[in-house]
């Protein structure tokens, strides 16, 4: 079932949560709503549920409007972060709730719990409680509690939020294949980049209740559309610079650029990810950056080398592979040349 939703606003008092917001959810896709706290991906989903109204604007299921549908009505899963289990209740009558609720007959009842039990790999366990299970498990019956009714649609705050990281590797990739098994429309919501571009099909980052880019995981990451969006998705590198004639000037530097945003001699910020930086004993009489080795650390794959521009006195971060270094053999000290493979310019309207 596909899902779209058309100019929605939501106020709570004084606060817009949403604004205006736009989004089209393709039948069948997981969809990851990504942003940080308070930039409305919460309130979207539970606006998508039936949870809130928007004061204005529609939501629609495929070609009905579903605005002013109760979450009943709407026929959705819900998942929260927190699990939200029944303490009294075994595994069992947990999934079985929302059947019980609807006057499932007992035969289906218990076909349908047993056929989830197996889907979510906790076949046996069906009598114990919450507390005698553990965090990973627990949101996994909550899953299936959701899948229960058979839902056109699963929404998730935050799933995997109040686990720890291995567990939560787990998960992401569980919840992945249950979704190519499924195909049911799913949307989560996520403050993790690294948990959107791992499950999802599409991406939609959200800041201060818009919407700022939707795409895929390598059209968001590779193609960002806006300085918050490039300094959201994960470590990076910013200057501030100035575009001349087309090309970027750092310090005393020129860089040239194609990914920018700015026109005519402006102030701009420059944005570079540690991995589009390289590193070399020679400048090979191209134009780069003289920087001072601070820091060398080796972090799992990668090795974190921290440096300072001799040009401009900032901080860059640069990762590299052990290959790499071994070659340079970098210490804390050396005076080498840095080098931008790719860097996106936007105008100077954003700060981290």
């Amino acid at each position: 079932m596909s899902i779209r939703i058309a100019d929605v606003s939501k106020r709570f008092g004084a606060f817009t949560a949403l604004d205006r917001v736009s989004v089209d959810i393709a039948s069948g896709s997981l969809t990851a709503l990504l942003g940080p706290s308070g930039s409305g991906k919460t309130t979207l989903l539970r606006v998508i549920a039936g949870l809130e109204v928007p004061d204005q604007g529609s939501v629609r299921y495929g070609e009905e409007d579903a605005t002013h549908r109760s979450a009943r009505e709407r026929n959705v899963g819900f998942v929260f972060q927190h699990y939200a289990l029944f303490r009294h209740m075994n595994v069992f009558e947990n999934i079985a709730f929302g059947l019980r609720v609807r006057h499932w007959a007992k035969a289906r009842v218990h076909e349908r719990v047993h056929e989830l039990l197996n889907l979510i790999q906790l076949a046996g366990l069906e009598k114990r409680y919450p507390s005698q299970l553990s965090g990973g498990q627990r949101q996994r019956v909550a899953l299936a509690r959701a899948l229960a009714p058979e839902p056109k649609l699963l929404l998730l705050d935050e799933p995997f939020g109040a686990l720890d990281a291995r567990v939560r590797q787990e998960l992401r990739a569980w919840l992945r294949r249950l979704h190519d098994d499924m195909h049911v429309s799913s949307v989560f919501v996520t403050q993790d980049e690294e948990e959107a571009f791992e499950v999802a099909d599409r991406v939609v980052v959200m800041h201060q209740g818009r919407i700022e880019q939707t795409g895929t995981p390598a059209e968001v990451f590779d193609h960002p559309a806006s300085a918050f969006v490039m300094g959201f998705l994960g470590n990076v590198n910013v200057f501030h610079g100035r575009m001349h004639d087309g090309r970027l000037v750092l310090g005393g530097v020129e860089v040239a650029t194609l990914e920018h945003t700015v026109r005519g001699a402006e102030p701009a910020a420059v944005y570079v990810r540690p991995h589009e930086l390289e590193i070399s004993r020679s400048s090979n009489c191209v134009p780069t950056l003289k920087a001072r080795v601070v820091h060398v650390n080796r972090s799992g794959a990668i090795t974190k080398v921290q440096l300072v521009a001799e040009e401009f006195d900032a901080v860059i971060k640069v990762d590299l592979s052990p290959e790499r270094q071994a070659e340079l053999d970098l210490k804390a000290g050396d005076l080498v040349h840095v080098l931008p493979r790719r860097v996106r310019v936007f105008a100077q309207d954003y700060v981290i």
